[in-house]
């Protein structure tokens, strides 16, 4: 079983992957999407997306990073991977099930599910264009409005000769709605060969373990499920091995938050830390009631002083004899 990361714009930047791979389990991360239009992007804009750039590519706890493209131009997308994997980047992941109502409008993301042909393009002048020791992945959803082209959308992606693809399984109409329609896919992949990880509606141990029962697919992408139980990957690992395995507390999620340092960004306004750590609030309180109070708290604050002040409250580090060190 290989877990992925999902790419989460807005939300799982460098520092949130930091953290979350230092709690173990993931075994490769995908960046939020650089938007290409025509021209190959200067080095400092791979840097803002991927600062794991500046160590091999990969995170502190040595789990590697993948760049994630999108736009509609074949041609500047193969140019710009290209430069992805010069500078660093382990393979190259195309965005094709992004629900943006501002990317969509600019043919990029999900709507591109609309016209398979396209894809097929952009996938096959990606892969032309990268050493093929290198993975070209590909993150698509079942469809647009519906999924009546899911089997085109499938055979494109494989056509063009990508390494992987990842499904979301719903539509972008659907967006983030439950429930992930994991049935859907073994039809879709039957007799393909091509590497294929199932994505949605994945929140616990035992969604995980049906994903892959639904899905005929070993391998899973973590999203939402990974911000509301931070060591999720850590806890289906340790299932699938067989492995003993203590779920952390709330006090010791608190902790994390703390001293990961992921909030702690000099180039960023003063609220910013309040603000990134009510966002992650919002998911964290879908599994631990605790947070609702929490959020309550600090609600009004926007001192990043004030905040911190408050989480230390309930912080509490983890014993070292724990298998949270």
């Amino acid at each position: 079983m290989r877990l992925v990361l999902a790419p989460m714009e807005g939300v799982v930047d460098f520092k949130m992957r930091q953290l979350l791979t230092d709690l173990g389990g993931f075994d490769l991360c995908v960046t939020e999407f650089v938007r290409v239009v025509e021209d190959t992007l200067p080095e400092r804009v791979f840097h803002r997306y991927c600062p794991e750039l500046k160590t091999g590519g990969y995170t502190r706890a040595g789990t590697p990073v993948r760049i994630q493209l999108l736009g509609q131009v074949a041609h500047a997308l193969a140019a710009n991977a290209v430069k992805a994997i010069r500078l660093g980047s382990h393979g190259i992941d195309l965005n094709f099930g992004c629900p943006a109502k501002t990317v969509n409008k600019s043919k990029g993301g999900a709507v591109l599910l609309k016209d398979p042909e396209h894809m097929y393009e952009i996938i096959k002048a990606v892969r032309d264009a990268v050493d093929p020791c290198h993975e070209v992945s590909a993150k698509i959803r079942l469809g647009f409005d519906d999924d009546s082209n899911s089997q085109e959308i499938v055979d494109a992606v494989v056509s063009a000769g990508a390494s992987s693809l990842a499904i979301h399984a719903r539509t972008k109409r659907d967006g983030y709605n439950p429930p992930a329609y994991w049935e859907k896919i073994p039809p879709l992949i039957k007799d393909k060969n091509i590497s294929v990880v199932a994505n949605g509606e994945i929140w616990q141990v035992e969604d995980a373990m049906l994903c892959q029962k639904r899905s005929h697919c070993q391998d899973l992408m973590l999203g939402r499920g990974a911000l509301a139980m931070p060591d999720l990957a850590k806890q289906i690992k340790s299932h699938a091995e067989k492995e003993h395995y203590i779920p952390m507390l709330w006090e010791h999620v608190i902790y994390h938050i703390i001293h990961s340092s992921m909030h702690q960004d000099e180039s960023k306004c003063e609220k910013y830390f309040a603000s990134r750590t009510k966002q992650w609030l919002g998911y964290l309180k879908r599994q631990y009631p605790q947070a609702n109070a929490l959020f309550d708290e600090i609600r009004r604050l926007k001192a990043k002083d004030e905040v911190a002040d408050v989480l230390r409250k309930y912080a509490k580090a983890p014993s070292i004899d724990t298998n949270h060190n």
